[in-house]
């Protein structure tokens, strides 16, 4: 039976005989994956495929554990008052999202596998900043270990999905249940956090995102995910394409990372009200000295504060639990 391979596919390896690096390669190679024609006449050029993409894997894994350099090759430095990892199957609309939160500008394409690495952006809210990040797409035969370590270490994920796709109910499963395997529970941010007697899953809040509500089908669908996920996980309908929902999602996902912003003055002038200090909900006056430098905490005698339900000025111990937009005037011994 012959291959009639596209044009698209024609395209795509040919960046594969081009591509100079394994990161290269590895997109080609999937970008191949993902347009070749899927019948019986290639299914033995699918699996041929599918056996470089896991050879060269197997080989960046080797590079990224033994290399000091490379150990680091993936690693996201977290920034601002949190950092949020989007996680999702392929074509579930990430990128878009990223680029619509966030001044990043990922590779939007209509094929999966675009985004090879993890890519942040800074999304704004009222005057906090916090950091998304953008994630390869988690499939059953592909997700690396790397992946869901970053979901691991952040402080919050966005569980993304097509709604209007047929599959939906299917990826939504697939997903939960890999990243389990790497022991990743994500759980609804504002449901009790998941028992595990082993010691060994690592819990994160979540929200589950329901994208691309300008298609066909996302309604019906959306009530269908509401029924048997609502229970886990607070769910929040968004077209990245139209824009609709997303400032509903920045204000879950600011109620999710459950912090407190605080502003300081000097004695004598007015606060700066710009740029807040975030900390966790129930921080302290020495943890917000803390984050300033270990020297102001080291010198810290008390403080005075500012805010809703206080009298301006009033005096405050070390141990005083902060709430969200105090004015906080630091003393030193």
């Amino acid at each position: 039976m012959p291959a009639n391979l596209t044009p698209e596919y024609r395209q795509a390896e040919e960046k594969f005989r081009q591509a100079k690096t394994n990161e290269e390669k590895l997109a080609a190679l999937e970008e191949m994956l993902a347009v070749i024609p899927k019948h019986k006449g290639t299914e033995h050029m699918q699996g041929d495929i599918k056996r470089r993409i896991a050879k060269l894997r197997d080989l960046m894994e080797q590079r990224i554990t033994h290399g000091k350099r490379a150990s680091n090759l993936y690693n996201v430095e977290k920034e601002g008052g949190g950092q949020v990892v989007l996680i999702g199957p392929p074509n579930a609309g990430k990128s878009k999202i990223l680029s619509r939160l966030t001044n990043a500008q990922p590779e939007i394409g209509d094929y999966p596998y675009t985004t090879q690495k993890p890519i942040p952006g800074m999304m704004e809210y009222e005057d906090v900043k916090f950091q998304i990040v953008d994630m390869p797409p988690i499939t059953e035969e592909f997700t690396e270990p790397w992946m869901v370590a970053i979901g691991r270490n952040a402080d919050g994920l966005l569980l993304v999905f097509d709604v209007s796709s047929d599959l939906v109910l299917d990826e939504v499963e697939m997903v939960l249940g890999v990243v389990r395997r790497y022991r990743l529970e994500p759980y609804g941010y504002d449901r009790p956090v998941p028992r595990d007697e082993t010691g060994l899953i690592v819990p994160r809040k979540s929200i589950l995102v329901a994208n691309k509500m300008d298609l066909p089908k996302s309604r019906e669908n959306l009530e269908v995910i509401r029924d048997l996920y609502q229970s886990r996980f607070p769910i929040v309908p968004v077209s990245a394409q139209t824009g609709e929902g997303l400032e509903e999602l920045k204000h879950q996902i600011f109620r999710m990372m459950d912090v407190v912003r605080v502003y300081t003055k000097v004695p004598g002038k007015p606060p700066d009200l710009d740029v807040p200090y975030v900390v966790p909900r129930g921080s302290t006056v020495m943890d917000l000295a803390m984050t300033i430098h270990k020297e102001v905490a080291q010198k810290l005698k008390y403080a005075r504060i500012w805010g809703l339900g206080k009298y301006d000025g009033q005096m405050v111990s070390r141990e005083h639990v902060l709430d969200d937009r105090d004015i906080i005037e630091l003393h030193s011994a």
